[in-house]
């Protein structure tokens, strides 16, 4: 078995962000001083985890986001991000670079809930979710090439996993390093929004992994903010029709601690 954590951040805002315009895929932006500000604020809360791979969306505010953590991380120097479009945003179709106001107004005239409902030339929930699932078998193929089966955390970081050991537990709430002790690979993954919360849906509701004690579920899946982070402690099993996940453990979700310190974003 192969344990790992994986760390999920959300690029910093954009001039768009600002305006409540959507982005999606469409609309190409880099990042407003306030998000480069909380892309530093990011890194310098995550500069001593020890990332073993970066994969990152191949539009530019989540490049230019992950490029800032990689700067400030202790232990990224001379590591590569690799460039994934699996990690895009939704497609929004043709809401996308218009106010987000008109997608609801779109959902609404559709009988539907914004959430759920999908533009014309957009993406569906399904499609994104898809996406994700694709992406995790890109992941799980590289941390298996790199390190087999038994990987460096295989006797420690699997019983932190599997044993079911509350969050609380691991660490004191609130550290960066929350959730990491015993498990030695970690992958860093920098994309967007709308796509986060799908993946957290999907971890959370399909996979079924494990959540810390007293979380609430409207916080669980509750938009995720600007250079917001989540993470989640997974565990490989060899089956007959690839790796599989055999356990998952959901340590928080949309944390933004590093952006409440008045010191971190001057």
């Amino acid at each position: 078995m192969l344990t790992f954590s994986l760390t999920l951040i959300r690029h910093g805002e954009t001039q768009y962000n600002r305006e409540k315009l959507l982005q999606g895929q469409g609309v190409d932006t880099l990042l407003s001083e306030t998000g480069v500000q909380q892309g530093e604020a990011a890194g310098r809360y995550l500069k001593d985890t020890t990332f073993n791979c970066v994969f990152v969306s191949d539009l530019q505010r989540a490049v230019q986001t992950a490029e800032i953590i990689m700067r400030n991380n202790t232990h990224c120097s001379g590591m590569e991000m690799v460039l994934e479009p699996l990690l895009r945003e939704r497609g929004f179709g043709i809401a996308e670079g218009r106010p987000k106001e008109d997608l609801k107004n779109m959902a609404n005239a559709a009988g539907q809930s914004c959430r759920d409902y999908t533009p014309p030339g957009g993406e569906t929930l399904d499609q994104v979710k898809l996406r994700f699932k694709k992406f995790l078998k890109v992941l799980f193929k590289q941390l298996l090439d790199e390190y087999g089966w038994s990987g460096p955390d295989a006797s420690a970081g699997a019983s932190a996993a599997a044993n079911g050991t509350p969050a609380s537990d691991l660490a004191s709430g609130g550290s960066a390093d929350e959730g990491l002790q015993g498990v030695l690979v970690h992958a860093l993954v920098v994309s967007h929004g709308a796509y986060i919360r799908v993946a957290v849906r999907h971890l959370v509701e399909d996979v079924n992994c494990s959540l810390p004690a007293g979380v609430k579920m409207s916080h669980l899946f509750s938009p995720c903010p600007n250079t917001g982070i989540s993470r989640f402690i997974l565990t490989l099993n060899q089956s007959k029709s690839g790796p599989v996940l055999s356990n998952a453990r959901c340590i928080f979700t949309n944390r933004k601690d590093h952006l409440e310190k008045p010191t971190a974003v001057q």
